[in-house]
């Protein structure tokens, strides 16, 4: 029987997208119970597919979508960057003191394999990368989700650990843009903006 888990989200774009990218990714893997050495793999492939999606020219208000799925047929996770942009990225082959670049040179030495799809319903492209994860046994019903559509019950992963929501409010920034505050079972009060991507467990 094929188990597949995903968590999928969307990042503006804004320099400080990619390190939220990995920060997301590396929860998901903690979670999904991955080892050091992958997950450190995935998060530099991860930043590197990101990276190279935020310097794509396309409008500013168009965000990039992301994906993260593994199966447990063929033990494959499977990163997915999706932008606006067209063409299709292929490995350059920069000089000795170039600066930029090497992404997919990184991408296509670190992975199982990597290719570009044109972007499911939608303008634009996706490009994905592959990596071998055979050990990889994430839970059901872990999904990404913005914080402004977390409901009390449900557990969301904060400060590296999972906590219960006790209580959902929202509320307005004083420059106007909308707050989720979420009492959870211990610890703070969480104040996130409302597009704020969380791992969530959903509720059964």
């Amino acid at each position: 029987m094929t188990t597949l888990n995903e968590v999928a989200f969307r990042l503006s774009r804004r320099p400080r997208s990619a390190p939220r990218a990995r920060a997301v990714l590396h929860a998901v893997l903690g979670d999904w119970g991955a080892g050091q050495d992958i997950a450190e793999t995935a998060v530099l492939v991860l930043s590197e597919l990101v990276t190279n999606a935020l310097c794509v020219r396309v409008p500013s208000d168009r965000q990039v979508g992301i994906r993260i799925a593994h199966t447990t047929t063929d033990g494959l996770l499977r990163l997915e960057v999706s932008d606006a942009g067209e063409g299709c990225p292929e490995i350059q082959e920069p000089g000795e003191y170039d600066t930029q670049g090497r992404g997919l040179q990184i991408v296509d030495a670190l992975t199982y394999r990597w290719g570009v799809s044109p972007r499911a319903g939608g303008i634009g492209k996706t490009v994905w990368a592959e990596l071998k994860a055979p050990e990889l046994t994430p839970p059901p019903r872990t999904t990404e989700v913005a914080a402004v559509t977390v409901r009390a019950g449900q557990s969301v992963r904060v400060w590296g650990q999972w906590r219960t929501v006790q209580s959902v409010e929202t509320e307005r920034y004083a420059t106007g843009g909308l707050a989720v505050v979420l009492r959870l079972d211990d610890g703070p009060l969480l104040r996130v903006p409302a597009a704020e991507p969380l791992a969530v467990r959903m509720l059964p």
